[in-house]
């Protein structure tokens, strides 16, 4: 939280860790930064032990560059490899059981609505394609058919990365990996489709080829949660480790995927869209 809601005593303000402090007077914390500025403010996340030339670990410091105030964020998350950069943010950090991290934060959300009545409280669900569509498919379908007003954000890198290398749900048909020899049986589960038939008032589809418009879509897609309904971002995280692809390479992937079957979409409810133009129209110039 910022000191805008912490307010240490004036005699103890200095004892604060110097992390903590760097944050509110560098960082986001009260203060959100642009993707255009990274390098020159201090981050929520600067440290992480994901593989070199990981395409989740830089979208994951998008999204929390994205958040409109990370110092009243909880992020909800489960076993996958991207809990291992997220957890190293400075943004609290809820670690469900596989299947249930659409349920805990449902019950988070709610739990905050009555215990900060005066103060907007955000709840992200980023998980991985096996997190969320396979094990953890009934939690989430439940909370967007409820309209549970927080974001879940997929972390798709179309594999189980964090455990061998098996087909998910989200794999491409025909795709054979080491735990899947004989290539993926089925085709590929439309993930957006099923957010559209529940109703979630804001869907969008990307890859991290560009950091603004990831700021802006995880930005967006939080401010619809917070008052509108259930938010769902579905993005393109390759894992370069089980897909073999060389370092350097990994964000030339990312531009020829994103090009041959993972374009930009954003799929906006019509009270969604009225609400993020009023609270994105710029002041007329005098």
């Amino acid at each position: 939280m910022s000191l805008e809601t912490l307010r240490p005593s004036p005699a103890f303000k200095e004892f604060l860790p110097i992390e903590y402090k760097d944050l509110v007077e560098y960082g986001p914390y009260g203060n959100p930064k642009k993707v255009t500025d990274m390098g020159k403010f201090k981050e929520v996340i600067e440290e992480h032990p994901m593989c070199a030339g990981c395409a989740m670990t830089l979208f994951i410091r998008l999204t929390f560059i994205g958040m409109p105030n990370p110092e009243h964020t909880i992020v909800v998350g489960t076993a996958g490899c991207g809990r291992l950069a997220i957890s190293q943010a400075s943004v609290p950090f809820i670690y469900g059981n596989y299947g249930d991290t659409n349920a805990v934060a449902s019950g988070l959300k709610r739990g905050l609505e009555v215990r900060f009545p005066n103060q907007k409280k955000d709840v992200v669900v980023m998980a991985g394609d096996g997190g969320l569509i396979d094990i953890g498919f009934q939690g989430m379908m439940h909370s967007w058919f409820r309209k549970e007003k927080f974001t879940t954000i997929m972390l798709d890198n179309e594999v189980y990365g964090n455990t061998g290398g098996q087909e998910s749900g989200m794999t491409n048909q025909g795709k054979v990996l080491k735990m899947a020899p004989r290539g993926k049986f089925g085709e590929k589960i439309n993930a957006l489709g099923l957010a559209k038939v529940a109703g979630v008032d804001y869907i969008a589809r990307l890859a991290p080829t560009n950091p603004a418009r990831v700021a802006r879509t995880v930005r967006r897609a939080i401010m619809v949660a917070r008052e509108i309904g259930s938010s769902y971002i579905q993005a393109y995280t390759s894992c370069n480790i089980e897909y073999s692809i060389p370092t350097p390479d990994v964000m030339k992937d990312a531009f020829e995927i994103e090009k041959e079957r993972y374009g930009f979409e954003e799929i906006i409810s019509p009270r969604a869209k009225e609400y993020l133009d009023e609270i994105e129209k710029k002041p007329k110039k005098k």
